[in-house]
């Protein structure tokens, strides 16, 4: 090799020793870091959710609000609804940050057919974790002090299976009615449940039903369960519950209370009637204001105002307009526009 052809080969190298690092540094600048640019689950961004003083929060105490979905009853029309695909289009097209899971217990529900209904609450958790987004486990009863036993049996199971998964939040009596007594019925029946679950599952977080359709919340507030991880279930329909709920929902709040809405439509309470959406404003403005999280009822098809899906669209989500009743359409809206 000549001295010439030496240098211009020297010169190539230290080019290429130079230029082509500062090229691929300019590349890289331009291009998104995958693990960096990741969006993250609701569960990777909150983790274990906790009650702090009258909030929710997740496990570095950051005020937590989600937005979601409630599943119908377990047994009836809704329960063609309980699979991973449904779960899936909740998470990744209407951007629920949470759903909960009715396990309805009367008449064919899970005391005549046991089996069928868990298996089909197991469904959604199952999805819900592999979605990361949150769970309710709920225990769907009007009279569930009435047989505590039952209760214990089934979230005794729900504990041991994914009492170590943040995603989890147990509801523990959907909806006392109004001529049950907090102090006496609903209040003894929860801290016996609560004990059983705490006994395997010391962290998650439990939802606790008040008399009077889960409305009673100020009362509940006045005599609280002595546990740092329960929050009062707050159950409102736009169309029949108005601004007294709200002062009642407030009251509690003032008394120190955690709440949850795990469970509101934007009809009237019989599931039916017409939208009231200067109501279901009002309710959000609400809810915005103290940070509450939301499921919305219901995931169903049944001929009612507050069934989110048409007759005939697919069980499995991939939902699209035309799949959507308005109150579907309207709940899509809210959930995708509220901030997890």
């Amino acid at each position: 090799m000549n001295r010439t052809r030496a240098i211009q080969r020297c010169a190539r190298i230290i080019a290429a020793a130079v230029v082509l690092p500062l090229l691929a540094s300019c590349a890289a600048a331009d291009t998104p870091v995958a693990k960096e640019g990741r969006t993250q689950t609701p569960v990777e961004k909150h983790g274990r959710l906790q009650v702090s003083g009258n909030r929710l929060v997740g496990s570095r105490g950051e005020p937590v609000s989600l937005a979601g979905v409630s599943f119908g009853w377990s047994q009836w029309d809704s329960a063609r609804f309980y699979n991973a695909g449904a779960v899936k289009t909740l998470a990744d097209d209407w951007r629920a940050g949470i759903v909960r899971a009715a396990l309805g217990v009367h008449r064919t529900g899970f005391l005549s057919n046991p089996v069928e209904n868990e298996a089909r609450v197991v469904k959604v958790i199952d999805a819900a974790i592999a979605n990361g987004i949150y769970v309710i486990i709920d225990w769907h009863d009007h009279h569930a002090h009435e047989q505590p036993a039952l209760a214990v049996a089934f979230l005794e199971r729900m504990a041991r299976a994914y009492g170590d998964k943040p995603n989890v939040i147990y509801e523990i009596y959907n909806e006392p009615l109004r001529d049950v007594s907090w102090s006496v019925d609903v209040k003894p029946y929860a801290e016996r449940v609560i004990a059983a679950i705490r006994a395997i599952d010391p962290d998650n977080l439990i939802l606790v039903g008040s008399p009077s359709w889960a409305q009673d919340v100020d009362v509940a507030a006045k005599d609280p369960i002595r546990d740092a991880n329960v929050a009062y279930s707050l159950h409102f329909y736009a169309g029949t519950h108005k601004q007294w709920l709200r002062d009642k929902a407030l009251a509690a709040l003032n008394s120190g209370a955690a709440l949850f809405v795990s469970e509101w439509g934007v009809c009237n309470a019989d599931g039916d009637g017409p939208i009231a959406r200067e109501s279901v404003d009002e309710w959000l403005a609400f809810m915005r204001e103290h940070n509450l999280s939301h499921c919305a009822w219901s995931l169903g098809d049944k001929r009612e105002t507050c069934s989110m899906i048409r007759t005939g669209a697919p069980s499995e989500g991939g939902w699209k307009d035309e799949h959507l009743t308005e109150s579907g359409k309207l709940v899509r809206e809210i959930i995708r526009g509220w901030s997890k």
